[in-house]
């Protein structure tokens, strides 16, 4: 407000911080010689197109307007026949759409599918740093917090992000300290980071020439690049547009098996231990071993896979056999993040535990008996049922048919568990995030009290 008083050249600007100014009187284009409209077709897709409107309007007559939009949808063809006198139009084309080192790949998975297809995808996939479209801002911190909850480093660039934020993001996938950043197409402009690697549409994009820019992230400077478009069977359309743009076909994906992922988890897991191997000093560890083996007569690889599970909290080191394999088009089938969404996400009922058991729907029963526990996250905090079942499940190596409930309240939630969860597994769930919270869990008991219908913990 300080510059714009003493009197700027220039002023750039978002559409709604000139309208902000206009209506504090901070801001007069009386003087206005020229207007740049920069990247048109995004701020269409951002829903500035009244704003832009507005703001041409103001402007003086006497002006020289420059619009500059990689597609030209009509929206913006009606603004520039209003706003601009006999313009001239200059076309820019590449000769081929996209580098030829980049592979193109898509993947026939559609909704809820595409996060266990991107889990699969992060476990069996070499990849050194990868950048991941979604459409909304509020996309890519749902997707964030359910990588996080599945072990991922990854971290989210949106619109609302500010930017010094973004900077601290991009440093941290340059410097190797995230691996995973889950952006809208606005925020990921101008990213250039060697690291990238794979490129994958979460998302189908709106047009060829945002798929374009996405998968531009990768492959420069010469090097080898990989881009991953998800699809479903209603877009399969956009997959042809999206073949002409570029010039170049795109190759469908083998879908990697349990057994694909199963052997790079093992892989995964013998590389740490020859890390921890070759740069730890073991010596104080190793005696109590020696002693804990000579006094109990177990096996020595049997001590070392209790360990390696102590290690790991109790989550086990392999996918369970009872995911339901996915292939072909994994639209309709039973996957293990469809089966645990359907088995647990159902509110309680007001009238309280009793009628939880008779309005369930499900035939089939959890086995063994169940408690209730109380998650320290809310309503308040944003949190979904799919964020608690993700973080059970995922964290807690829970099955579906063992969540059999979840009730969101105002400043926690409570959902109904196993009763015999083992208590390093607790341990491990109490510090896991939702929602940038701890689930701090922990076991209560409900009672009747106080009126029909009421519970109290």
């Amino acid at each position: 407000m300080n510059a714009l008083r003493r009197g700027v050249h220039v002023i750039v600007a978002t559409p709604g911080r000139v309208i902000d100014h206009l209506e504090r009187g901070t801001l007069d284009l009386g003087t206005i010689k020229h207007v740049v409209l920069d990247e048109a077709d995004e701020m269409l897709q951002m829903g500035f197109v009244d704003a832009i409107d507005h703001i041409l309007s103001l402007v003086p007559p006497e002006r020289q307007v420059a619009l500059f939009s990689a597609t030209l949808p009509t929206q913006i063809r009606r603004i520039a026949q209003k706003h601009l006198r006999d313009p001239r139009e200059a076309t820019v084309r590449a000769k081929t759409a996209t580098s030829a080192n980049i592979r193109q790949r898509y993947w026939l998975v559609s909704g809820i599918h595409k996060l266990d297809a991107l889990t699969r995808l992060l476990e069996v996939e070499p990849f050194d740093a990868m950048l991941v479209f979604a459409r909304t801002r509020q996309s890519t911190v749902d997707l964030v917090e359910k990588l996080k909850a599945r072990g991922f480093s990854a971290a989210a660039l949106n619109g609302d992000i500010l930017q010094a934020q973004r900077e601290r993001t991009i440093a941290a996938l340059k410097a190797g300290k995230v691996d995973i950043v889950v952006a809208t197409d606005v925020a990921a402009r101008g990213i250039d980071v060697e690291r990238i690697t794979h490129v994958v549409n979460f998302d189908v994009p709106y047009d060829s020439e945002s798929y374009v820019h996405r998968i531009g992230r990768t492959g420069r400077a010469g090097r080898s690049g990989e881009a991953i478009l998800f699809i479903s069977s209603r877009e399969r359309n956009m997959l042809r547009i999206i073949e002409r743009a570029t010039r170049q076909p795109i190759e469908p994906m083998t879908l990697p098996t349990i057994q694909d992922v199963n052997a790079r988890r093992a892989e995964k897991f013998k590389k740490e231990l020859s890390e921890i191997l070759s740069t730890q000093d073991l010596a104080a560890y190793r005696g109590v071993i020696e002693e804990f083996v000579h006094e109990s007569g177990a096996d020595i690889v049997d001590v070392a896979a209790a360990l390696a599970s102590m290690g790991r909290a109790g989550r086990s080191l392999f996918v369970a056999k009872r995911t339901t394999e996915m292939s072909g088009e994994v639209e309709g089938a039973r996957d293990v993040n469809r089966e645990v969404t359907r088995d647990a996400a159902r509110d309680f009922p007001p009238e309280g535990r009793e009628s939880i058991e008779r309005k369930t729907s499900r035939p089939r029963r959890p086995e063994g008996p169940q408690a209730f526990f109380r998650l320290e996250v809310g309503r308040r905090h944003g949190v979904q049922p799919g964020n608690i079942v993700g973080a059970l499940a995922h964290e807690g190596d829970l099955h579906g048919s063992e969540i059999n409930g979840i009730d969101i309240r105002d400043d926690h939630t409570l959902v109904r568990l196993p009763a015999e969860i083992p208590e390093h597994v607790l341990k491990h769930l109490a510090e896991v995030q939702v929602r940038g919270r701890r689930l701090a869990i922990r076991r209560v008991e409900l009672q009747r009290g106080g009126g029909k219908g009421r519970r109290r913990d």
